[in-house]
């Protein structure tokens, strides 16, 4: 009798929904990085830096192409030994533009991604004070929930937060 007591007693409080002041919450990582202040000024600057070397770019790319459009108008002028030359010459221009464009490239994305990370580093403090003045157990990344409600979402919040207290991140 007790034995069966027991059993419906706890599977009666197994079944009993819990109810917790801890809540979880997810935010939008990207909204904060594309809206905020500092994630609108790392655009910009990242966006000013690709400008700056495309244009670059397409002056040397230019330059290469009339190289090639003069060495192609002097290939009966000059003999056979020069033109081979000239050809190799206009051959390692292109794989040095080629590597020099890549590398700029890369160094775009490697500054793109040390300012990302530079602002989460400093988005971290701002979450954690807010989750314990909202007693927040758990903040998910938006991108990794299938479903939830409106009300769970603290992106908005968060967004004005770091506006207050984040102005700039440096980059180099």
């Amino acid at each position: 009798m007790m034995k069966i007591l027991t059993s419906i007693l706890l599977l009666f409080l197994i079944s009993l929904p819990g109810y917790s002041k801890e809540k979880i919450v997810y935010l939008d990582v990207e909204k904060i990085m594309q809206e905020s202040i500092a994630g609108k000024a790392i655009i910009a600057k990242i966006k000013k830096k690709r400008e700056t070397s495309i244009a670059s770019f397409k002056k040397k790319e230019k330059d290469i192409f009339e190289k090639e459009k003069k060495l192609i108008s002097q290939k009966n002028v000059l003999s056979e030994e020069e033109f081979k030359k000239k050809i190799q010459d206009l051959r390692a221009d292109i794989a040095n533009y080629q590597k020099d464009r890549s590398k700029a490239s890369n160094d775009i994305t490697q500054t793109r991604v040390k300012a990302s990370t530079n602002l989460i580093k400093k988005l971290a403090p701002i979450l954690e004070t807010y989750s314990k003045e909202n007693s927040i157990r758990i903040i998910v990344q938006k991108k990794h929930i299938v479903m939830g409600s409106k009300e769970d979402d603290i992106t908005k919040d968060i967004l004005n937060l770091v506006n207050q207290k984040i102005k700039s991140i440096k980059i180099d």
